[in-house]
């Protein structure tokens, strides 16, 4: 083997002892940044995850993890002052508190209210500040399709087509005003539904607003817009632009059958002969919600022994509509109260002459009571000439994406 021969000269010398240092000095560093990072308050941040549970409230929550009550006070403030939380909601709201280490006070506190809300809280010397954190909504357009089977109804020929409950109700809501359920639906009409899809990230969250509804009803084919107008109200509209919400519902109660039309000459169940039944009877199980089937003021809240507990609401100065046989009436809604549409007015029963639970709904025309099911119903917020402009206009851009759904059911348009 051959020998090799070193060959180390004062310099070399020199550049040896330099390296030495300055890999000590390394080792040095080194050993000191490990110290510290054993340390606490080195470590990564300390948080417990509370989820909002009933009966729980931000003063509660907090004082459990010892946060003072002066700061307690100063958070609920802030809170409501800047960022318009007044409250936590049980089941919705969720808080992350987060501190140094696990023996540190807390110096942030992270309120997330549903999936587009959330509020950061910090404190710095004392003094705790709050700001609103934008989170990026991807919103996407998706089309279905439904077709009534033979005896199936609306609301399962629309979770057959995929579309969430939440939207089915919301179309149910629209369609209402123009269609009745009971004698307006029949095997072989088609609906079409689209709506809006919210993601956050990659992670779908929950359907949105309805954004177009076509049904091909008896009567015609009934469509639908939301347009959101100039003044930033957002209303629905047909093809043409003018309102697609009627001033009330023929129907106020959602997929409730039809017991007993409107009938001048029908033989009353509980007396036995003929008497005109100036309404229509929803069948609907003791207790059912009743909600309002458009604003107006309360005008009669009583008992009498034909319409048992009722109802009227006085719409305008030509429409009322009255609510019979209630079991109960909402104890907020009382003489006088102004209703929204479909606030809660009462809850289905059997007072007053009836054979079983059931509402008996009527619309009331200048006095007198006319068919819910057959009579026209004024239209309201219709647009001025220059929104109907703009509507136009949206419309056939949003023409333009729902042919591409149509020809393409698997793809999304992006808001």
């Amino acid at each position: 083997m051959q020998k090799v021969k070193l060959n180390i000269t004062r310099a070399g010398v020199a550049k040896v002892s330099i390296g030495l240092l300055v890999l000590a000095l390394i080792a040095v560093i080194a050993a000191v940044l490990v110290r510290r990072n054993s340390e606490p308050g080195a470590a990564a941040p300390h948080e417990t995850q509370v989820t909002v549970a009933s009966g729980d409230t931000l003063s509660k929550l907090l004082a459990a993890e010892n946060i003072p009550g002066r700061d307690i006070n100063a958070i609920a403030e802030i809170l409501k002052k800047e960022c318009g939380v007044s409250g936590l909601r049980a089941d919705a709201d969720s808080l992350v508190m987060s501190r140094e280490h696990e023996n540190a006070p807390i110096d942030k506190i992270t309120l997330s209210s549903g999936p587009w809300k959330r509020v950061e809280l910090t404190c710095a010397d004392g003094q705790w500040t709050a700001k609103n954190i934008d989170i990026d909504r991807d919103t996407r357009l998706v089309r279905r399709v439904g077709t009534i089977a033979d005896g199936e109804s609306f609301y399962m020929a629309g979770r057959d087509a995929g579309i969430p409950d939440s939207v089915i109700m919301n179309v149910f809501d629209l369609l209402a005003f123009e269609i009745d359920f009971e004698r307006d639906v029949r095997a072989g009409q088609e609906f079409s539904v689209v709506y809006e899809e919210n993601y956050n990230g990659a992670d779908y969250v929950n359907a949105g607003n309805v954004v177009a509804v076509s049904f091909d009803s008896l009567r015609g084919d009934v469509q639908m817009y939301r347009f959101r107008k100039p003044d930033g109200t957002i209303g629905y509209y047909d093809q043409n632009g003018n309102s697609a919400i009627k001033s009330l519902k023929r129907t106020p109660i959602n997929n409730a059958k039809i017991s007993s039309n409107f009938n001048l000459n029908r033989k009353h169940p509980v007396l036995g002969y003929s008497r005109a039944h100036k309404g229509v009877d929803f069948r609907a199980g003791s207790g059912t919600p009743i909600p309002a089937a458009g604003a107006g003021t309360v005008v009669e809240r009583k008992y009498n022994s034909g319409y048992g507990n009722y109802i009227t609401i006085k719409h305008n100065g030509t429409y009322s509509t009255r609510y019979g046989h209630m079991s109960s009436f909402n104890p907020k809604v009382r003489l006088g109260t102004r209703v929204s549409m479909g606030q809660i007015i009462g809850y289905v029963g059997s007072t007053g002459l009836s054979t079983g639970p059931h509402l008996h709904y009527e619309i009331i025309q200048n006095g007198i009571q006319v068919n819910p099911m057959t009579v026209k119903l004024p239209a309201i917020d219709n647009l001025d000439n220059a929104s109907k402009q703009k509507f136009l206009a949206f419309r056939a851009k949003l023409d333009e994406a729902i042919d591409v759904l149509r020809n393409n059911p698997n793809l999304f348009v992006q808001m």
